[in-house]
């Protein structure tokens, strides 16, 4: 087995380039893998996709790279908050561009690029606007639309506890799509709260196996 530990996020973040498309876990401020978004903030990379299921708030998450005009396209389940934020006036203004895909179609997108699903079924969306241009079949009587999976260059995830082998433990809610992210990515990079040595982890716990990660940094508690 392969150690995976990086010295710092700046470090686990050094080759991700303009153009990157990159899955951000996280679900509004919880699970946001915060130190790694801000240390991609500082390389100051442009032209990057975002797969995240929001575009950040309170100038945390993805919110900093959107401030900093670093994201060319979101693709997320929930781009605007009750005040108006950074994402939604520079996509109003026509400066970004936005793929708005339902919560669970979002997830399952996601977990069949990981899985190497070609595509799938659905009838979330169908009679809106979200089914304009999709192909249609009518299965049992009922209308579904076809959704092809999401994968991403780089997944930046959080989780609560690692070993240097890449093995994960989420916390409560935390874990959101961080599962998922970390199967459909070419590179997983994981901060965790806590680094703790191999074999101290109850496998029976642990959620992401290490084959899925390719980095792993220690972080501290989550702010």
């Amino acid at each position: 087995m392969v150690n995976k530990c990086y010295p710092s996020a700046t470090a686990a973040v050094g080759d991700i380039g303009d153009g990157a498309t990159i899955m951000f876990g996280g679900f509004g401020f919880c699970g946001i893998p915060d130190r790694l978004i801000e240390a991609l903030a500082r390389r100051g990379v442009k032209n990057l996709t975002g797969i995240s299921n929001n575009c950040g708030l309170g100038g945390r998450g993805v919110d900093i790279l959107v401030r900093n005009r670093q994201i060319r396209k979101m693709v997320a389940t929930f781009p605007a908050q009750r005040e108006r934020t950074p994402f939604e006036e520079q996509y109003l203004a026509g400066q970004v561009e936005l793929e708005l895909v339902p919560q669970g179609t979002f997830a399952e997108r996601i977990r069949a690029g990981g899985a190497g699903v070609g595509g799938f079924y659905t009838r979330t969306g169908v009679g809106t606007p979200l089914a304009e241009g999709k192909e249609r079949r009518v299965i049992a009587g009922e209308e579904y639309v076809l959704e092809f999976p999401l994968r991403a260059d780089f997944a930046l995830i959080h989780a609560y506890r690692g070993d240097p082998y890449g093995n994960l433990i989420y916390r409560g809610t935390a874990r959101n799509f961080g599962p998922e992210m970390a199967t459909a990515a070419d590179v997983t990079i994981a901060e965790v709260e806590e680094l703790v040595e191999v074999g101290e982890l109850n496998p029976e716990a642990v959620i992401t196996p290490g084959i899925y990660v390719d980095r792993i940094v220690a972080v501290g508690r989550a702010p």
